[in-house]
């Protein structure tokens, strides 16, 4: 826990097995998944002030495909808390479409009402006005520079998140487990003005003991086996 807590850029599960000299990836893998899931504390504070919102595709490219089309691609949504040119607090989420039914409960989740959502002319992000929110449209048209330009404090993030998947991971993320590396990638975003790394491993130390236990079948996605009877 402290080899991860001290890792700038965080830590692979190839280099933890490296690190303690394990046998197998998997008890390595396994170990980080589930730091990760202690990296997300229960009824945290939702993001406030003035929050930037834009969704992104993760993955390789795709020739002839523009905007919001891709079929391969895996989909993110980021919201991140703007004061003046300062970024605050960050979340993600890894989520099955771009439509209304999936962008408005991630901001719902993660945005306190009556804050300032900023986004762009998508249409999923319409029923914003209606749920509390002080909802800000920039429309960026068909100029796609005009997007980092609007929204410079969300871009930047999505651009760090993905210079992170490709370097420390190696791109090589699966994505039904990518909602555990956008957990991480909060949790060390969040804590990044942190003085003293101590505080970061009394923090993870502190959330992993409210979290509860996972075993490996859970974790990958498979069913538990039945016993039967003799």
């Amino acid at each position: 826990m402290w080899w991860v807590s001290t890792q700038k850029t965080g830590g692979s599960a190839k280099g933890l097995q490296r690190l303690l000299g394990l046998r197998s990836y998997q008890t390595a893998w396994v170990w980080l998944q589930k730091l990760r899931r202690a990296m997300v504390r229960p009824g945290r504070d939702k993001l406030t002030g003035s929050v930037e919102v834009d969704d992104t595709f993760l993955g390789g490219a795709e020739p002839g495909v523009a905007g919001r089309e891709s079929e391969t691609k895996a989909r993110v949504v980021v919201a991140v808390e703007v004061t003046g040119r300062k970024m605050g607090r960050v979340r993600l989420r890894h989520v099955p479409d771009f439509s209304a039914g999936s962008l408005v409960p991630f901001v719902e989740a993660s945005v306190e009402p009556g804050s300032e959502v900023r986004t762009d002319g998508w249409q999923g992000y319409e029923p914003l006005g209606t749920k509390g929110y002080r909802h800000r449209v920039r429309v960026i048209g068909k100029d796609r520079t005009r997007a980092t330009r609007l929204f410079p404090s969300v871009h930047r993030v999505i651009a760090l998140l993905k210079r992170w998947l490709g370097g420390t991971h190696q791109g090589r993320v699966e994505e039904k487990h990518l909602q555990a590396y956008l957990d991480e990638f909060a949790f060390r975003f969040n804590r990044r003005k942190s003085r003293h790394v101590g505080k970061i491993f009394f923090r993870l130390v502190q959330q992993g003991a409210h979290t509860g236990p996972v075993g490996y079948r859970e974790l990958v996605g498979q069913p538990k086996r039945r016993r039967h009877k003799q």
